[in-house]
């Protein structure tokens, strides 16, 4: 059993002082305020604790991709070209390089306040689309840098059978990708025996254009109990293609042919009626937002105002990596929506803070997406947390009712000075335990990849 006492911390009912908390077997045994620091504790002197959160979407592989992609090309750029570049790009990638890129984001992760992720994994095979020999292979690669680095994980085999709405077979890079049901349950079984010990298997459907209704069906079936996750209505004209091919909107079909429910996340959720707003939120199930990747792919905005409004549920996400910023992705939810209903503070209810109302909400929407029990600093809970220092210029002057306003929209990420998974203290002083070698075999996977390319 190790102790952490600090002198400020966000329990669940509010900031708390002099707060001592005992961690057993990776999860949290006790939460004492008012308490004083015992021989043996560790002592955070200057910091304050608080939950770290569930990143709750990525593809970790395209983080290897960023800042690949920002030059305008001779037609108009959209999130279909740059799918196009992701293909070709990802036609490269041999599983050792797979893994370092993996493990490098997931340093990021952590150190950017995330405790543990859901990857959303949908690269499975050789380049020609042939299995592995262990049609896992890839499927372990993500859970190998997963237990180096020690993030918590949440891993999420991906079905992709089609290319499009009309079953149209995959062809070059999305050749990676394919799986009939049956093949896709074959790789998730063999995954499960490898998934680290506090971590957690479900399965997504892709998209409502890679599978059919049919698909989703067997795989609800063959998990009962696990996350499912699926990208929905991110882009207008995927849509228009779902409309077309079934005669209803991503978000209706979901609800009315689906029946999802509080074990589903739904991915970007970009492109809502007003009824779809409403239903999704009183349907349980937790809109996944990744504003970072939604801005660089010009998806447009989530209707996150009316949604919070009905009651939703949500939890944000790295997606692809160009950018891992916890904070910046709570930034940028806030900030759209101040560009688009032209008003300050829009997300918080009315007296509340901004930044502290994102942060538990996303805490509490991250938790359930992922299927962990964190997001919180209480008893029974994993131990998955992060300190900020409070002496730092950005988060000095504020008191506590001001400290995740300035953690979100004064800049204050890089005063993250610890974080902890399942107990696991692998981020001091603001930097992985494990830096320096992973970031040198990304750096040596990538010399290799680019001349390839």
């Amino acid at each position: 059993m190790t102790a952490l006492w600090a002198p400020e911390a966000l329990l669940p009912d509010g900031w708390a002082r002099n707060v001592r908390v005992t961690i057993e077997n990776g999860r949290i045994a006790s939460v004492v305020a008012d308490a004083q620091a015992e021989d043996g504790d560790q002592r955070l002197t200057g910091r304050a604790l608080l939950p770290a959160m569930a990143n709750l979407h990525s593809h970790t592989f395209q983080r290897a991709m960023a800042g690949m992609t920002e030059r305008r090309g001779a037609t108009d750029d959209s999130f279909w070209t740059w799918r196009d570049l992701m293909y070709r790009f990802v036609g490269t990638l041999e599983p050792d390089e797979i893994e370092a890129i993996a493990a490098l984001a997931f340093i990021e992760m952590l150190e950017a306040g995330y405790g543990s992720v859901a990857e959303f994994h949908y690269l499975h095979h050789q380049p020609d689309g042939t299995a592995y020999d262990n049609p896992a292979e890839l499927s372990h690669r993500v859970i190998a840098a997963a237990t180096e680095t020690g993030i918590g994980l949440t891993l999420l085999p991906v079905l992709y059978t089609y290319a499009g709405t009309g079953g149209e077979p995959l062809s070059g890079g999305q050749r990676r990708f394919g799986n009939d049901t049956e093949s896709l349950l074959r790789i998730a079984e063999a995954a499960r025996p490898m998934v680290a010990e506090d971590g957690i298997l479900g399965v997504a459907p892709h998209s409502l254009r890679a599978v059919t209704l049919d698909q989703i069906a067997e795989l609800q079936a063959a998990f009962p109990d696990g996350p499912l996750h699926i990208h929905a209505a991110e882009q207008t004209a995927e849509v228009d293609a779902i409309v077309a091919a079934h005669g209803a909107r991503p978000i209706e079909l979901l609800l009315d042919r689906v029946g999802i429910d509080q074990r589903w996340c739904i991915v970007h959720a970009t492109h809502m009626t007003a009824d779809e707003t409403r239903r999704l939120a009183q349907s349980g199930a937790v809109a996944g937002l990744c504003p970072v990747t939604e801005a660089n792919l010009g998806d447009g905005l989530f209707n996150a105002a009316e949604f919070f409004d009905a009651g939703g549920a949500f939890g944000v996400g790295t997606d692809s990596n160009v950018e891992i910023t916890l904070a910046g992705e709570l930034r940028l939810l806030e900030y759209g929506q101040r560009l688009h209903h032209r008003a300050r503070n829009v997300i918080a209810e009315r007296g509340a803070s901004t930044g502290e109302t994102l942060y538990r909400r996303a805490l509490a929407g991250g938790a359930k997406a992922l299927g962990r029990d964190c997001g919180a600093i209480a008893p029974g809970m994993r131990a998955d947390l992060v300190a900020l220092d409070r002496d730092h210029e950005r988060l000095a002057p504020l008191a506590n009712g001001q400290l995740l306003d300035g953690f979100v929209f004064a800049g204050g990420a890089n005063a993250i000075t610890d974080v902890w998974s399942a107990g696991r203290h692998m981020v001091r002083q603001g930097r992985h335990v494990a830096r320096d070698d992973i970031a040198d075999r990304y750096k040596a996977a990538m010399k290799r990849i680019i001349g390839r390319v």
